[in-house]
């Protein structure tokens, strides 16, 4: 009796995250190149009736679940056109711009190629929406002058800026963590950024969120029905277990 209480709490903890993940992701259907993360679910225990631990047969029981982990998928979304030089779609998966913050120095990526014209030390750079500096294939800011204008229209050095830009990928893309403003960062200690040779990207453009706002609909009722089912057996256990206390008088 207490493990189906049990059972039925950690069940109701996990779908509670899962509520979470996707409000994350319905907050952010508006952002530029956001990507949503999913749920991943695994049995904390799980074994076979009358066979051996590492026979698979029907007859198979478990004690709850937990949430194993979120992973995002960085592919592609699909473009809007914003007719600013300064904006870039990324049309490949699994790729990223490389940016590194102003005081600290700290590397991030990001797939948001909203980009503005910012000045530093007297000189202007290719940034982003949080004021970092975009970095060029050789790691170092991309200047842009003072002749392309402020809305990202006109300028002798707009097709310099265009070739400028350099996208990056790792061996293993899953493993980025997210650090907020849609920045992310390796979680493997040395896992080092590849410079892709051909990047395919559009100027002008901006790759939209890729939450689709059907599918994290479905999730959130699939989530609030098992939660509240949860909840149920929850109910269900506590009322046995007082009918069985009333009985032993």
């Amino acid at each position: 009796m207490y493990q189906s209480f049990y059972s039925a709490a950690v069940g109701a903890s996990a779908y509670l995250d899962k509520l979470s993940v996707t409000s994350n992701n319905l907050a952010n259907i508006n952002n530029y190149g956001f990507k949503p993360k999913n749920v991943a679910f695994s049995d904390l225990i799980n074994y076979n009736l009358n066979d051996s631990p590492e026979a698979v047969t029907e007859l198979m029981a478990g004690d709850g679940m937990r949430v194993q982990r979120t992973y995002t998928n960085f592919g592609t979304s699909a473009a809007t056109m914003t007719n600013s030089s300064f904006d870039f779609a990324i049309l490949q998966d699994n790729a990223f711009f490389m940016v590194q913050d102003v005081g600290t120095g700290a590397i991030t990526y990001t797939r948001n190629g909203h980009f503005h014209r910012g000045e530093l030390d007297g000189k202007f750079y290719l940034m982003t929406e949080s004021n970092r500096l975009v970095l060029d294939a050789d790691r170092e800011p991309i200047e842009v002058g003072q002749m392309a204008g402020e809305d990202g229209t006109g300028g002798e050095d707009v097709g310099q800026i265009q070739q400028s830009v350099a996208l990056f990928t790792f061996n293993n893309p899953s493993r980025l963590m997210n650090t907020g403003n849609n920045e992310f960062v390796p979680v493997d200690e040395g896992a080092e950024p590849i410079l892709i040779e051909n990047p395919v990207m559009a100027a002008g453009a901006l790759e939209r969120s890729g939450t689709d706002m059907a599918d994290e609909m479905v999730k959130v009722i699939e989530a609030q029905r098992a939660f509240t089912y949860a909840l149920k057996m929850v109910t269900t256990s506590d009322e046995i277990e007082s009918t069985i206390n009333s009985l032993r008088g």
